[in-house]
C-alpha cells in the first residue's frame, strides 16, 4: 500500500442487509462479521480465493450524513503530515486523527473543492 494509493473503501449503509444481498449478487462476495465493541459490528467483505478484505460495509443511520454512500480512504506515509498539507492546500481537517485497532491512523478531510475523503496510515504489515 503505497503513499498516494486508495487503500480502502467502505459503505455506511441504513440497510446492511440489503447491501450486504447486493454485493454478494453482484461482486460474489461472502463477509465476515467482526465487533467494534461500543460501535456495533463491522462487516468484511472479501473476493472467493483471497483471504484479503476488499471493503467494509457498516449500518449508519439514514439521518447522518454519509448514509449511503461509499467512502475512501487515501494511503498516506504520515497521517500528521497529510492532515498538515491538507489545510495548506486549501482544504480542512472535518476529524482530527484517531487510530482504528489492526488498521491504523485515520483522518477524514475536505478538500478545497468541498469533498470529503479519508486519509489512512495504515499499520505495517
Amino acid at each position: 500500500m503505497s503513499h498516494g494509493t486508495f487503500g480502502w473503501n467502505e459503505l455506511m449503509t441504513s440497510d446492511l442487509a440489503a447491501s450486504k444481498a447486493f454485493y454478494a449478487k453482484v461482486a460474489g462476495w461472502s463477509y465476515q462479521d467482526v465487533s467494534m465493541g461500543e460501535m456495533g459490528t463491522y462487516t468484511l467483505a472479501f473476493v472467493a480465493g483471497n483471504d484479503v478484505p476488499v471493503a467494509g460495509l457498516m449500518h449508519w443511520p439514514k439521518d447522518r450524513p454519509g448514509s449511503d454512500d461509499w467512502f475512501a480512504y487515501i494511503n498516506v506515509d504520515n497521517i500528521d503530515d497529510a492532515l498538515e498539507a491538507t489545510c495548506s492546500a486549501g482544504g480542512t481537517v472535518a476529524r482530527e486523527k484517531f487510530f482504528i485497532d489492526n488498521t491504523g491512523w485515520i483522518g477524514i478531510v475536505q478538500d478545497s473543492a468541498g469533498t470529503m475523503i479519508g486519509f489512512l496510515e495504515p499499520l505495517p504489515m
